[in-house]
C-alpha cells in the first residue's frame, strides 16, 4: 500500500505539470516536439549513469540538445520542421538504445522506457516534486505572456515580448516536464501526458483560463483511475494511466456539448430539417 501511495504522489505531480504545459503545446501545435524531446533524453540518462551524475541532469541536457539540434537543422537546410524532428528524435533514441546495450550495469534501464512508478525512491520523489513545482510555478507566472505568444506572436513582439525567448522557455520547460514524467510512465508514453490533457480540454472550452483548470483536473482524475485499475487488474501503471487519458479523450471527442461529433451531427441534421421544411 505504501508503494501505491508513493506512486500516486509521483503520478499526480507529473500529471499536473504535464497537463498545464500541454495547454500551450496543443495551441502552438508542438505535439511532435513533445514526442521528440521525450525520446531524445534516453542517451542523456545512460551517460549520466556512466559518469555518476543524476539521471535528471542527463535527461535535461539531452532534451535541450535535441531542441537545439532540431532548430539548427530546420534553420540551416531545406528540411521542414516535421522531418527535422523525426530525424533527430529517432537518431537520439537509437543512440540511447545502443548505449544501453553496451553499458555494463546493475541498473535496469528498462524503467526509463516504460516507467517505474511503483519502485520510486525518496530521492526520486523529491526530484519529481521539486521539478514539478518549479515547472508549474514558471508556467503560471508567465501565463499571460505565453498565451499571447501562442495566439499572436507578432502582437507579442510588438509590445516587447520576445517570441524567441518564449519559445526557448517553453522548450526548456518541456525538457523539464519530460524529466518529471519519466518516473511515472517512461519515455515511450510520456508524450501522451504532455499532449492528451490539453487536447481534451480544448474540446471543452475556448477560454485559456478554463483550459488551465480543466486539463490538470482531468489528468489527476485519470491518474487516480489508472493507478486504481492497475492495482486491481495487475497491469502496467503507466500504461493504465495513459489509457485512461486516451479513453477520456475519445469519450469527450464524441460527446462534448459543443465540439463533440454527436453534437455536430445533431446540428447538421437540425439545419437540414429547417432548410427542407415540414414533409407533407
Amino acid at each position: 500500500m505504501e508503494a501505491m501511495q508513493r506512486a500516486l504522489l509521483v503520478t499526480v505531480v507529473a500529471s499536473v505539470a504535464c497537463a498545464i504545459l500541454s495547454c500551450w503545446l496543443v495551441l502552438i501545435g508542438w505535439s511532435l516536439m513533445g514526442d521528440a524531446v521525450s525520446h531524445a533524453v534516453v542517451p542523456g540518462v545512460v551517460l549520466a549513469y556512466v559518469v555518476g551524475a543524476p539521471f535528471a541532469v542527463g535527461a535535461f541536457v539531452f532534451g535541450c540538445f535535441a531542441v537545439w539540434l532540431i532548430g539548427t537543422v530546420r534553420a540551416t537546410s531545406r528540411v521542414k520542421e516535421d522531418a527535422a524532428i523525426g530525424v533527430v528524435f529517432t537518431t537520439l533514441f537509437a543512440l540511447g538504445l545502443v548505449l544501453i546495450s553496451v553499458t555494463p550495469s546493475h541498473v535496469d534501464f528498462g524503467h526509463i522506457l516504460f516507467g517505474n512508478v511503483l519502485w520510486v525512491s525518496d530521492a526520486d520523489i523529491i526530484q519529481v516534486v521539486v521539478l514539478g513545482v518549479v515547472t508549474v510555478a514558471v508556467l503560471l507566472l508567465r501565463n499571460r505572456d505565453l498565451t499571447l505568444y501562442a495566439f499572436d506572436p507578432d502582437h507579442a513582439h510588438t509590445i516587447g515580448i520576445s517570441p524567441r525567448r518564449m519559445q526557448i522557455m517553453l522548450l526548456g520547460l518541456l525538457a523539464l516536464t519530460v524529466v518529471v514524467a519519466l518516473q511515472a510512465v517512461g519515455v515511450i508514453l510520456v508524450v501522451a501526458m504532455v499532449i492528451t490533457p490539453g487536447a481534451t480540454a480544448y474540446l471543452l472550452t475556448n477560454r485559456m483560463e478554463r483550459m488551465l483548470v480543466i486539463a490538470p483536473a482531468l489528468a489527476v482524475t485519470c491518474a487516480f483511475t489508472g493507478l486504481y485499475v492497475a492495482y486491481y487488474a495487475d497491469v502496467s501503471p503507466g500504461g493504465a494511466v495513459v489509457l485512461s487519458q486516451g479513453t477520456l479523450f475519445f469519450i469527450i471527442y464524441l460527446f462534448a456539448p459543443q465540439r463533440g461529433v454527436v453534437a455536430a451531427y445533431r446540428r447538421r441534421a437540425g439545419a437540414i430539417r429547417r432548410v427542407s421544411g415540414p414533409v407533407e
